[in-house]
């Protein structure tokens, strides 16, 4: 049991060299054109292949993930764009419920109250425009004949 501190100081040493040695090792690879041509060749095939799916997946059709991603994001959107709205029509409903006075019914008879006075009130103006057009003359007055002038006057002879 007296070996247990030197043998956590061996194992921590061989840790380190080992993480030491895999650091080195992968940033070699990094470093090798030959790696880097490698993946390089590599995305571009990837990206080709995504490019004839899409191709294909157009010519049957068939929407690709693309598309299913941005359809996705338009109903997020419009699912958001919905719940304000929701939101905004529940506030609204709020307010007129709170809204102090009567019912709507009652406004409404209200306002159709204020619209017979006022039509009361213009059948009445009504009456008295055709009561004074009653009182004038049936035929407009004659105007006063115009002097004629004195070039068209013939002279006395």
């Amino acid at each position: 049991m007296t070996d247990h501190p030197s043998s956590d100081g061996l194992r921590e040493r061989l840790q380190k060299q080992g993480e030491d040695a895999l650091g080195k090792f992968a940033q070699d690879l990094l470093e090798s054109p030959l790696v880097h041509s490698a993946v390089a060749r590599a995305f571009t095939a990837r990206e080709k292949a995504v490019q004839a799916q899409e191709a294909t997946m157009g010519a049957l059709n068939l929407p690709s993930a693309a598309d299913l991603e941005r359809l996705t994001r338009r109903v997020r959107s419009l699912s958001q764009r919905l719940e304000g709205i929701e939101d905004g029509v529940d506030r609204l409903d709020e307010r007129l419920a709170g809204l102090p006075g009567a019912g709507i019914e009652q406004r409404l008879g209200g306002i159709e109250e204020r619209l017979g006075a006022l039509d009361a009130t213009l059948e009445k103006l009504g009456n008295e425009v055709e009561a004074m057009r009653k009182k004038l003359p049936a035929t407009p007055p004659r105007r006063a004949a115009a002097k004629k002038p004195a070039a068209a006057r013939k002279p006395a002879a």
